[in-house]
C-alpha cells in the first residue's frame, strides 16, 4: 500500500517519487514505469473520436488514484483519489487516513484546521469540505437518516447537519479555490531537469513554401548553485532549412537522440525514384522530444532538409515519445476571384477545416501503416498523409494532425557548393584543373589545401570538375 505526502495546491508523492500539478504528462508516465513493480495496472484513458473534448486520465486502478491531464497542454490539472482504502496518506507527517484512522470528518477538521463551510450537492448528494487547492467529498446516500439541509440558515450561509463519523469518499488536489474552474498551473521548475521546452513554435515561410522555424523556448535558469533563485527564462530561436548541423547545436543545443535512417519508404512516390543513385550514406534525424520536434539531416552536406512537427494526440502510434508542439503555419489559399491570402493551421486544426479553406479537392493521401515490425499490427490504425505546399500533413482516422513534415526548397546538384561538402573532403582535396594562367600545365593534378587556397567558386561540368582558385 502506498504511503503519500498531500501538498494542497501542489502534489501527492513521497520521498522517491512525486506527481506535482503542472508536470507534462511524459514526465508523470516516467515515474510509472519506473516504479512498475509498485504501481500496477494503470489505465489511460481519453476519448479516440474527440480527444480535445474530455481530460486526458491515468487511471491508478490498484491503487485507487486518478491524475487528470488538460487535453490542450496535456499538464497535470487534478490529483484524484477516489478509493481512501486503497492508499495512506498523511500531512505535514502526520497520517489521516490509514488502516487505524478512518478519514472522518472529524479527523479532517483535526488535520487541516477551520475553513469556509462546506457545499452540498443535492443532485449528487455529495458534501464537498474545500481548503485552498483541496477538497474532499463526503457521500451522503449511504446515512441511515436524511441529513437536515437549511439553505438559508444564518449571515447568507446554508447549514447542512452532518452525522458524527461520516468517512471521506473522494479528496482532490488542484490549483485556486474551485475545482470547477481549476486549469493546469505552469509546469514548475522542479520538472524542467535541464530541459529545454518549446512553448510555441511558429513556421516560417518565403514565396515558395516554408523556410524555418522560429521556437518561443522554455527553460529553468538559475544563479551557480542556487536553486532557490531559479527563474524561468524565455527566448527565442530560429533554426532553417540549409542550416548546418553544427548551426543547430548550437542553437537548439544537444538533441535527446540521434537516429540514422536505414532507408526511405516514401521514395517510391517520388517522380522518378529509380533514377535515384543508392546513398553510400544515411540521413539522420536530431530528436528534440521535449520540443516535439525532428530535424532531418542530409548526409552528403549536413545540412537542414526536412522539418517534424509532433502534435502527440492519444491514439497514435508515437503517442508519449513526443511532447505536443504547439505549431503555427501559414497556409495561401488562392482563390479565382480574389487575390491570395493566408489562413493558419495549428496543432488543434482539423483536416476537413484545412480542407474547406482550400475550396478545392486535395489529392488522395499515401495510407501509412506503422509497426515495429514486420510481424506487429499496429493497433490503433492506419494514417493518411495528404501533401500540399511542400509539407505533409499525417492525419488520423478521428481528422486530428498527428504531425507535420516540412521540406526544404529542393536544389539542383549543378549547385553544389564547396561548403556542401563533407568537413573530411575539405581539408585535403584533389582536383583536375583547368589551369590557363599560372605555373602549371593543363590537365595537371594539384593537392589543394584549404589554409592555402581560397575557393571563389565550385562547379560541376559534365563529369569533369573545375575550379577557380587564387594563390595566398
Amino acid at each position: 500500500m502506498l504511503d503519500l505526502e498531500v501538498v494542497p495546491e501542489r502534489s501527492l508523492g513521497n520521498e522517491q517519487w512525486e506527481f506535482t500539478l503542472g508536470m507534462p504528462l511524459a514526465q508523470a508516465v516516467a515515474i510509472l514505469q519506473k516504479h512498475c513493480r509498485i504501481i500496477k495496472n494503470v489505465q489511460v484513458l481519453y476519448s479516440e473520436q474527440s480527444p480535445l473534448s474530455h481530460d486526458l486520465i491515468l487511471n491508478l486502478t490498484q491503487d485507487g488514484i486518478k491524475l487528470l491531464f488538460d487535453a490542450f497542454n496535456q499538464r497535470l490539472k487534478v490529483i484524484e483519489v477516489y478509493d481512501l482504502t486503497k492508499v495512506k496518506l498523511k500531512y505535514c507527517g502526520v497520517h489521516f487516513n490509514s488502516q487505524a484512522i478512518a478519514p472522518t470528518i472529524e479527523q479532517i477538521d483535526q488535520s487541516f484546521g477551520a475553513t469556509h463551510p462546506g457545499v452540498y450537492n443535492s443532485a449528487e448528494q455529495l458534501f464537498h469540505l474545500n481548503f485552498r487547492g483541496l477538497s474532499f467529498s463526503f457521500q451522503l446516500d449511504s446515512w441511515t437518516e436524511t441529513p437536515k439541509y437549511e439553505p438559508n440558515f444564518a449571515h447568507g450561509l446554508a447549514s447542512l447537519q452532518i452525522p458524527h463519523g461520516a468517512t471521506v469518499k473522494r479528496m482532490y488536489i488542484y490549483n485556486g479555490n474551485s475545482l470547477q474552474d481549476t486549469k493546469a498551473p505552469l509546469m514548475p521548475l522542479s520538472c524542467f531537469l535541464g530541459n529545454v521546452y518549446a512553448e510555441n513554435v511558429d513556421v516560417l515561410r518565403d514565396g515558395t513554401g516554408p523556410s524555418g522555424l522560429r521556437l518561443r523556448l522554455l527553460t529553468a535558469g538559475c544563479g551557480p548553485g542556487v536553486l532557490a533563485d531559479a527563474k524561468m527564462r524565455v527566448f527565442e530561436r530560429c533554426v532553417y532549412f540549409g542550416d548546418s548541423c553544427q548551426d543547430v547545436l548550437s542553437t537548439l543545443g544537444s538533441p535527446h537522440k540521434v537516429f540514422y535512417k536505414s532507408e526511405d519508404k516514401m521514395k517510391i512516390h517520388s517522380p522518378s525514384p529509380h533514377k535515384q543513385v543508392p546513398s553510400k550514406c544515411n540521413d539522420y534525424f536530431f530528436n528534440y522530444f521535449t520540443l516535439g520536434v525532428d530535424i532531418l539531416f542530409d548526409a552528403n552536406t549536413h545540412k537542414v532538409k526536412k522539418f517534424v512537427l509532433h502534435t502527440n494526440y492519444p491514439g497514435h502510434y508515437n503517442f508519449n515519445i513526443y511532447h505536443r508542439c504547439e505549431f503555427k503555419i501559414p497556409l495561401v489559399i488562392k482563390r479565382d476571384s480574389a487575390d491570395s491570402q493566408t489562413e493558419t493551421c495549428t496543432t488543434y486544426s482539423k483536416w476537413d477545416s484545412i480542407q474547406d479553406l482550400l475550396g478545392h479537392p486535395v489529392e488522395k493521401p499515401v495510407v501509412l501503416h506503422r509497426s515495429s515490425s514486420p510481424n506487429n499490427t499496429n493497433p490503433f490504425g492506419s494514417t493518411f498523409c495528404f501533401g500540399l505546399q511542400r509539407m505533409i500533413f499525417e492525419v488520423m482516422q478521428n481528422n486530428h494532425i498527428a504531425s507535420v513534415t516540412l521540406y526544404g526548397p529542393t536544389r539542383p546538384s549543378s549547385q553544389l557548393r564547396t561548403s556542401d561538402l563533407p568537413h573530411t573532403d575539405l581539408k585535403r582535396l584533389s582536383l583536375l584543373l583547368s589551369w590557363q594562367k599560372g605555373e602549371m600545365e593543363e590537365g595537371h593534378v594539384m593537392t589543394a589545401r584549404i589554409r592555402s587556397t581560397n575557393f571563389l567558386s565550385l562547379g560541376a561540368s559534365g563529369s569533369r570538375l573545375q575550379i577557380s582558385c587564387k594563390r595566398r
